[in-house]
């Protein structure tokens, strides 16, 4: 049986925004190995946890079955969080919690591919079915890879890498295949400091392969329609892609009157659905870093609804 086991990233942080207790329900929407729902259930909450990776959903059903009823796992994308609710008869929630990081046992474990650390397939779907990497790289053409190595992972020689890639001989299908092509495009003296040259190239890749900012942008628009009165969501983010989303949604929802300045009376009419619950994100403090280094690039915002 695979070992599924992940440290979970500004628990604390996230169960004081969410305030769980007795009588409300919950939706995590990256259950992972059910660190945060575990928390949650302890306050007393009911939770319903979706997660996409049967690994996953499989480990987490084990370690919370002690909570009985109050707590319902279902195989899915947070994306389909309408449906999952809708199947089980509940309008909506009291607080809503998505971690949108890997986990560490998708990271660490060499058959998944999503680590440049340990030989592995060229994989990084978190799901078991679609479209690998390998075949992503194999199917794109040099300038679109390009353009999706810019774009998602922000990397300044995107052409250099894709040049490399869709030249190699054979085309990578390994992870360690890959980085090394990618670290040979990139000059030496370009190399960035505090990460692997190939991390922006795999970052790039695996956002693509599992359709992740399109996931985010649906569950962001749904907001409204899965969040009760005064129920909450938090959602932690780990670069700046998806913390620009979650912000800017934020914004949108919790912006009231947009009348022009010096407007004596308000005649847009338009109210805040919701109160921005952070106005800079929660960083994880410096001994959560120490204990756990992946946590150092997260960020939490948090949103309340009011009407």
């Amino acid at each position: 049986m695979e070992v599924f086991h992940h440290v979970t990233v500004l628990r604390d942080e996230s169960v004081a925004l969410l305030r769980g207790r007795p009588g409300v329900t919950m939706l995590d929407g990256t259950l992972g190995g059910g660190g945060h729902a575990r928390a949650l259930l302890e306050t007393g909450a009911r939770v319903i946890g979706i997660d996409r990776d049967p690994c996953a959903l499989e480990a987490a059903r084990r370690r919370l079955s002690g909570f009985g009823d109050r707590f319902v796992a279902a195989h899915a994308r947070f994306s389909q969080a309408r449906e999952v609710l809708d199947d089980l008869g509940i309008e909506r929630v009291d607080g809503l919690l998505l971690d949108l990081g890997v986990s560490s046992p998708q990271i660490d474990t060499a058959s998944r591919g999503f680590s440049f650390a340990q030989e592995g397939p060229l994989d990084m779907r978190m799901g078991a079915t679609g479209e690998t990497a390998a075949e992503l790289v194999e199917r794109l053409s040099e300038e679109a890879l390009a353009d999706l190595i810019f774009q998602l992972g922000e990397e300044p020689h995107a052409r250099r890498v894709a040049r490399a890639i869709k030249r190699a001989t054979p085309s990578p299908t390994t992870t360690q295949a890959l980085a090394r092509i990618v670290s040979e495009a990139i000059p030496r003296q370009a190399w960035p400091r505090k990460i692997h040259p190939a991390t922006r190239t795999f970052q790039a890749l695996r956002i693509a392969v599992n359709g992740e900012l399109d996931e985010l942008d649906a569950i962001l628009g749904e907001l409204p329609s899965l969040v009760g009165r005064g129920g909450r969501a938090a959602i932690i983010s780990f670069h700046s892609l998806e913390d620009r989303r979650v912000k800017q949604r934020f914004r949108e929802l919790g912006e009231g009157c947009v009348c022009p300045p010096g407007m004596p009376v308000c005649g847009c009419g338009r109210r805040a659905e919701f109160r921005v619950l952070t106005p800079r994100p929660i960083s994880p403090s410096e001994s959560e870093i120490s204990a756990n280094a992946r946590a150092r690039s997260a960020r939490l915002r948090a949103i309340e609804r009011l009407s």
